[in-house]
């Protein structure tokens, strides 16, 4: 599985928060959040700002999901990334 051009294959990962007091934040109250984390799993041709195996941040309302080798991914473009960690 490659992807081309400006497209990058996501894995998204479902993150645990907790506020400043403490409380724990559940995987449906992060999706109100507008930003999405993920694994990069394979950057495109030309992408230029991520290699594979970095961790993003990219808005959640950007991409589609598609199953590929029997697993979840979420395709992008590279201009959707506003984080490399």
């Amino acid at each position: 599985m490659r992807a081309v051009n400006k497209y990058i294959i996501v894995e998204t990962i479902v993150e645990e928060m907790k506020t400043e007091s403490g409380l724990m934040l559940s995987g449906d109250d992060a999706n109100d959040f507008r930003y999405k984390k993920a694994l990069v799993i394979n950057p495109g041709t030309n992408v230029d700002t991520v290699k594979e195996g970095d961790t993003i941040y990219y808005d959640r309302s950007s991409g589609h999901t598609m199953i590929l080798q029997n697993k979840k991914y979420t395709i992008i473009l590279e201009r959707d990334v506003v984080v490399v960690l």
